[in-house]
């Protein structure tokens, strides 16, 4: 029996080494919540941008995909009316010398 009591408390032991080191790791995340960790001192964080630059990012994506579905467009406009890119060229100065007369 004395071998059953004396077991009993290396448990006790082993259960409060195995709390005190989730108490630990807890405060941690409690500090890097807290901002008391830097994101920059973490070595696998991504680089910080502002929300300036990804705003700008995100409207030169738009940009790129308004970009790319007019040249589809027009591609397609070309092949449909058996149009070279210079008659296009041509087309696209007449409709704008119109445009910029009527304004």
């Amino acid at each position: 029996m004395r071998q059953n009591n004396t077991s009993k408390p290396m448990d006790e032991r082993e259960k409060l080494r195995k709390f005190r080191e989730l108490d630990d790791a807890f405060a941690e995340a409690l500090k890097g919540l807290d901002g008391s960790v830097k994101l920059e001192d973490a070595p696998d964080s991504p680089p910080l941008r502002s929300v300036e630059e990804l705003e700008r990012e995100e409207a030169q994506r738009a940009q790129e995909a308004r970009d790319a579905e007019f040249r589809e467009q027009l591609s397609s406009l070309m092949a449909e009316y058996a149009q070279s890119p210079r008659g296009a060229c041509d087309l696209l100065r007449v409709i704008e010398a119109e445009r910029r007369g009527r304004s």
